[in-house]
């Protein structure tokens, strides 16, 4: 280890690590900043087309989800809607309760339910 610490120049070493006090902070600190580097090393071998293209096609797969999410939650809220008409016109759902008085309470976390 001593041997590397010598092709590194003394300003480098200890760049920007007066932040951390423990060595294993220390250790995060350069694993951090060898991974940063290393991202920076990956993206130079790209070529700048191939790393627009990327982040479009990027960008393109996001979009088709985010049409494929609302598609289904769309589907979804008309499935609960028909289930809740079907309901009505069962007769299992009591359209003339009187939801319009709000429920009593019996403390701050406990509500009175009314049962007829």
């Amino acid at each position: 280890m001593a041997d590397n610490e010598k092709d590194i120049p003394l300003e480098d070493q200890f760049d920007g690590e007066d932040d951390v006090e423990t060595p294993m902070e220390r250790f995060f600190f350069h694993q951090r900043r060898a991974l940063e580097e290393t991202g920076k090393a990956l993206e130079a071998l790209l070529p700048p087309d191939f790393r627009s293209h990327a982040g479009e096609a990027s960008k393109e797969f996001a979009r088709g989800f985010r049409i494929l999410v609302d598609a289904a939650i769309d589907e979804l809220k008309k499935v609960s809607e028909r289930e809740e008409e079907e309901a009505r016109a069962a007769g299992e759902v009591d359209d003339d309760s009187d939801d319009d008085e709000p429920p009593t309470t019996t403390g701050k976390t406990k509500v009175r339910v009314k049962l007829d």
